[in-house]
This record gives structure tokens, sequence and C-alpha cells, in this order.
């Protein structure tokens, strides 16, 4: 979180294992249209490209943490705020698999785009 909110694309990249899944939102989306993640290097710093750094800037409000062996799961809200001054946010839970050698295996995001809402 701390590397998107700081737009940081490199330290953001270098949390992911190598053969790391990126679900955000899980699912079919316009992000993702098959569903099936952005799976690997190439395709994970792609979602960077198109999803997060088209953005003016990103913050999170973490509500609440659970962690269980490897894996992580935060439910709160992203704001997300664009060029020209528009914001939405959006609730969901974000969940992290941790790899064997403790970069990110999985990043998973449970979000409905029918709730995402205008902010000032």
């Amino acid at each position: 979180m701390d590397a998107v909110e700081a737009h940081d694309r490199e330290a953001w990249l270098a949390l992911f294992a190598d053969d790391a899944v990126v679900e955000d939102p899980i699912g079919p989306s316009a992000f993702d249209p098959e569903g099936e993640g952005h799976r690997g290097p190439e395709a994970i710093a792609a979602f960077y490209d198109n999803v997060i750094a088209a953005n003016e800037s990103i913050t999170f409000t973490i509500r609440e943490s659970y962690l269980c062996g490897d894996e992580c799961a935060n439910v709160g809200a992203i704001r997300i705020a664009f060029a020209g001054g528009s914001a939405v946010e959006v609730d969901g839970v974000y969940t992290y698999r941790r790899s064997p050698d403790g970069r990110i295996a999985a990043l998973r995001a449970y979000w409905e785009a029918d709730k995402i809402r205008s902010v000032p």
C-alpha cells in the first residue's frame, strides 16, 4: 500500500514473486476481461502502468486486518483521485498471500464495480 500511495512503481513491482498473480478485482472486469488475473512480472507491470499509475492518487483506509499463516485479509476502502479533481471510493476485502521467499504470491481484491461511489 505504501508503494502505491507513493507512486513508486519499482518498489511495488519488487514486492511480487516471479510467478505471482494479481486479481483486482477477482473475476472478469474491464481490467481483466477473461478473469484469469495478471500473472507474472510483465503482466503485473502492465497492470501497474494501466490501472495504478493512470490515477492522480490512491489511498487506503484499512478498518480491519486479519493475518492467518502466510495470508492476510484487509477490510477497508480505497480512494482513487483522477486527474481533473474527481474521485471515487470503493469498499472491499483485499487479500495477500506470501510466497516461500517472503514476496507476494497473490494479491486478490474483492470489490463490486456497481458499489463504487463518487466522493468529494
